[in-house]
C-alpha cells in the first residue's frame, strides 16, 4: 500500500511504497542525509519529528528536538516569525516563507513549506535550509563535465 492508501503493483518486502517508487528505509534515509541541504519535519501539531543529519548541517540539531514543539527549539526573539508562518499556513493562506542571512561568510536560503495531503489538509511545516554561496557565484555556462 502506498502514501495514499491505494494498492501498488506488489513491491518487495521491507519497501516503503511511496506515490512514485519504493524505496528501503535504509535508502531513504541515506537519499535524506545526502541532499546538498538540511531538511527538518514539523507536524500538523507543531512538533518536531525529522531532521536530516547531513554531513555539513548549516544550524546544529540534537535527537532532543524530536519530540518537541518547534516554538522551543528557536530563539525567543524569533518565536514570533515562527508562530506567524504556522499559522498562515494552518490557515492556508500562505504556503512558503523565505529568509536569507549571512553567516560566517556564507550566503544562507531558509525556506519553510506547508505540507498538504491531496485534499488540502495541513499536515506539517517543511524547513529546508541551504548554503548558497556557491550558487550566487555562478555566470556564464558550463555545459561539458569538467573534473579536472
Amino acid at each position: 500500500m502506498n502514501i495514499d492508501g491505494k494498492t501498488q503493483g506488489p513491491g518487495p518486502a521491507g519497501m516503503l511504497d511511496l506515490s512514485t517508487g519504493a524505496l528501503t528505509l535504509e535508502q531513504t534515509d541515506l537519499l535524506l542525509t545526502h541532499l546538498p541541504v538540511d531538511v527538518s519535519f514539523v507536524d500538523a501539531e507543531d512538533v518536531v519529528r525529522y531532521y536530516s543529519e547531513t554531513g555539513d548541517r548549516i544550524f546544529a540539531r540534537t535527537p532532543a528536538v524530536i519530540g518537541r514543539k518547534v516554538q522551543n527549539c528557536h530563539p525567543g526573539k524569533s518565536v514570533h516569525v515562527v508562530e506567524a508562518i504556522l499559522k498562515a499556513f494552518k490557515a492556508g493562506t500562505r504556503d512558503a516563507a523565505e529568509f536569507w542571512i549571512e553567516l560566517g561568510g556564507r550566503f544562507i536560503l531558509i525556506r519553510y513549506f506547508a505540507v498538504r495531503d491531496k485534499s488540502g489538509t495541513y499536515k506539517g511545516c517543511l524547513e529546508v535550509s541551504q548554503d548558497v554561496t556557491a550558487i550566487r557565484a555562478l555566470s556564464g555556462q558550463k555545459r561539458l563535465l569538467d573534473w579536472e
